[in-house]
């Protein structure tokens, strides 16, 4: 029973880092109907940029409003460039062809500039498990989930309570109603890209101490968090936390108790059998579009 608690401890840390790259897809997904699929690249280039300025002697708590400052800069770049140019002639596959080239592009970048080895991040937090309910769980393993946590409800009451973040909603629910409101529908797009990149730069340095940091790190966790947003419902916020802890639960159990070789089984299943009959996602809502 203990192991199993440890487990499951491991395990909601894991799927909150997932929940926040997908709340990502779910921020781009709401306001342009399209998703950025370089996600996790943002994440990778978060890390990276973290692990920089903390050698450099930064303190990492000053560093992660740093990394999401740059996680802005990087999304609005992405939007501007990748982004735009597809939305402005209606190109179907466009945007997913050039989020897809841009990820590839940074990664490139950061093989140039980290090299492909993977680095050590240090730990701002001790590394002796804390004793909770008879299971040790890492101190940094209870910072993601309350960092994650607080990310996600921060985006939230910005878009509650904020007059830009009720644009955002008003362009999610009709972007041309929006425009006639006076609603400058492309700057809130550009910010939702951003934003999604800096929630994807947040979770890169929340999760580089528990991990190996390097430029290769993104691609798995970006396509993890995929299958997390499209489990749990684009449309659900709720449905996003729900998806990442059954993932990651489901990962941790199945790497102990069958194989490693088989832990990715699981997530992957659901995702099947949730496309098959349920394919607005747990909580997602149906569309209704108007022809």
């Amino acid at each position: 029973m203990e192991i199993l608690l440890q487990l499951v401890y491991s395990g909601v840390a894991l799927g909150m880092i997932y929940a926040v790259i997908a709340f990502g897809y779910q921020l781009t997904f709401q306001t342009s109907d399209t998703l950025n699929f370089g996600q996790g690249d943002a994440l990778m280039l978060g890390a990276m940029v973290g692990l920089t300025l903390v050698n450099f002697g930064v303190n990492y708590w000053l560093v992660i409003p740093l990394v999401i400052v740059f996680g802005l800069l990087q999304g609005a770049l992405v939007e501007r460039i990748g982004v735009r140019p597809a939305i402005k002639i209606k190109s179907e596959f466009g945007w997913i062809m050039s989020t897809i080239a841009l990820g590839i592009i940074f990664k490139n970048v950061a093989e140039n500039i980290w090299g492909r080895d993977d680095l050590r991040f240090p730990s701002p937090l001790p590394e002796v498990p804390i004793k909770l309910f008879g299971a040790n769980i890492m101190p940094m393993e209870i910072l993601v989930v309350g960092g994650a946590l607080l990310m996600m409800l921060a985006v939230e009451f910005f878009n509650r309570k904020t007059i830009y973040g009720k644009a955002v909603v008003a362009t999610f629910n009709d972007r041309d109603a929006a425009k006639l409101m006076g609603i400058n529908t492309g700057l809130v797009i550009t910010f939702s890209y951003a934003l999604s990149s800096a929630t994807a730069g947040f979770a890169g340095v929340l999760i580089a101490p528990l991990t190996l940091t390097g430029a290769t790190m993104g691609a798995v966790l970006g396509l993890k968090a995929f299958a997390v947003a499209i489990i749990g419902g684009l449309t659900s916020g709720l449905g996003i936390i729900v998806g990442g802890i059954i993932l990651g639960v489901a990962e941790t159990t199945t790497g102990f108790y069958i194989s490693t070789g088989y832990k990715d089984v699981p997530g992957l299943v659901l995702l099947l059998l949730v496309l098959a009959f349920k394919p607005a996602g747990l909580f997602g809502k149906n569309a209704i579009k108007k022809v």
